[in-house]
């Protein structure tokens, strides 16, 4: 693979106050959750609808700034001032799609100034002609600044899709899920914290379990406990301990969603780091080891009778996985590695679906993009997953936009398989999709995160009790 470079460009410009550049919504039943009038921001909120763009093509993402509350919500009477940089090849227009003039430039950085209408302010982001990586972020004094990691392709990427589209129906997903990922409980119980409800010390499975959650979703990292893994001399989220949390969630009597994280560490869109073992080897030997790694730790798990109810093939792959060799930049060789993982699953029992996650939940065109090109190139799988965080994938509206486009266009089911913010609201938005397209959806670590449904001290709290009214709505 080409070596990916970094392209170091500065330019500063002064801006007046935003155009907000507001599309019509789709509906304004979002609004009761997801906007408030007025309150304390805490964070500045930025999606780029498109993180994948062909260098040399003009192609371009719009970019959406706003500004949110403690509790996620948009504050439609901002009118604060905030500050955009992008490093990197690219240009950016205004709402009205006028460049903005630099008035200055230097090396590493472009930076301009600007300020919110009406709480929201959109511009248009266009790619340069340099594959590679730059970010965009937003910030202003006091509050968290967010941002985004923008791929550049080659120019010569060569854009493919299903020959016929839309795609057959696919069978549906049984059972539906309300799921949760608690891949920390492990390390949270060595270092002696415990869970009550309503005062009473209780197992945070069974705890879960009784408030309606039918499945548990576990990460795995190849080799965690390696010098720069994910849990250096510990082996958290390992393959000894990924067993152990198994029997626990089979003996609740609970279904396991198994996430190949494929690294030693997280993998994200923006890092997807090559396990250890794995380095200096040729592409057919790569293909083999990620292929033997998914067939050894699934006959682990089927051997004590916990093989998971479904898998997901890698996390938040949009940019790939197993980097340089499977950047989304080299397609072709990203589909081998998948079908390799597919083929393992298949083998180790062909009725347990297969989920491809992409942490695209607002950016419908993009996913659209990646779904196209890897079905294109043969990849097989059974369910969408999407994870969806309002500070970096648009609106609840985005959000719905998306799976409705998705399921219609392939087919498949589609799982919400990571959030954290609008609990009710998410499982709502996902089992209403037509023909019953909704599988579910998974909350993102809630014993300890910034979401959580338990305080300090491990107590429950009132919050949790949104899960025992959604299991007797979509599961009882």
């Amino acid at each position: 693979m080409k070596k990916i470079h970094t392209i170091a460009l500065l330019l500063i410009f002064a801006l007046p106050a935003c155009n907000s550049g507001r599309q019509k919504e789709q509906s304004t039943d979002f609004s009761s959750f997801f906007r408030v009038a007025s309150g304390k921001p805490v964070t500045l909120v930025l999606a780029c609808y498109k993180t994948t763009l062909r260098a040399g093509h003009d192609e371009e993402t719009r970019v959406r700034v706003s500004v949110a509350d403690s509790l996620d919500r948009e504050i439609t009477d901002a009118e604060l001032p905030f500050r955009i940089s992008v490093t990197g090849d690219a240009k950016l227009l205004d709402a009205g799609r006028n460049e903005i003039t630099p008035i200055s430039r230097a090396d590493t950085l472009t930076v301009w100034e600007s300020s919110l209408n009406g709480g929201v302010c959109e511009f248009v982001l266009i790619a340069g002609n340099t594959p590679g990586k730059f970010t965009v972020e937003a910030s202003t004094e006091g509050l968290w600044p967010a941002s985004h990691e923008i791929h550049l392709l080659p120019a010569g990427f060569q854009l493919m899709q299903p020959a016929a589209l839309p795609l057959p129906p696919s069978p549906h997903i049984r059972p539906p899920m309300i799921g949760a990922d608690i891949s920390f409980l492990p390390q949270l119980e060595d270092e002696g914290m415990k869970f009550y409800d309503k005062g009473v010390e209780t197992d945070a499975i069974e705890l879960l379990k009784s408030y309606g959650f039918n499945y548990i979703r576990l990460r795995i990292f190849v080799n965690p406990e390696h010098e720069k893994g994910y849990s250096p001399g510990k082996g958290y989220c390992g393959y000894d301990q990924t067993l152990a949390m198994a029997r626990r969630v089979k003996a609740s009597g609970l279904n396991l969603l198994l996430d190949f994280h494929y690294s030693d560490y997280w993998a994200d869109p923006q890092q997807q780091y090559k396990p250890s073992a794995w380095e200096g080897q040729d592409f057919e030997t790569l293909q083999r080891s990620l292929r033997d790694y998914t067939a050894m730790v699934l006959s682990g798990l089927k051997a004590q009778g916990t093989l998971p109810q479904m898998v997901q093939v890698g996390n938040e792959i949009n940019h790939g996985i197993v980097w340089p060799e499977g950047h989304i930049s080299n397609p072709d060789n990203l589909a081998a590695l998948l079908k390799a993982g597919v083929e393992a699953c298949r083998e180790a029992d062909p009725s347990m679906p297969v989920m491809m996650h992409l942490a695209l939940g607002g950016q419908t065109e993009e996913a659209i993009f990646w779904f196209d090109n890897m079905l294109a190139r043969g990849v097989d799988f059974d369910v969408i997953g999407l994870s969806y965080y309002p500070r970096w994938h648009g609106t609840p509206e985005d959000l719905s936009r998306t799976m409705h486009t998705l399921a219609e266009r392939y087919g498949k089911d589609v799982n919400v398989a990571e959030y954290s913010a609008f609990k009710k609201e998410i499982h709502d938005l996902v089992f209403s999709l037509p023909g019953g397209r909704g599988q579910g959806a998974c909350i993102w670590e809630p014993l300890n995160t910034w979401r959580r449904l338990f305080d300090d001290k491990g107590n429950a709290l009132d919050e949790i009790r949104i899960y025992d009214s959604l299991a007797d709505r979509y599961l009882r």
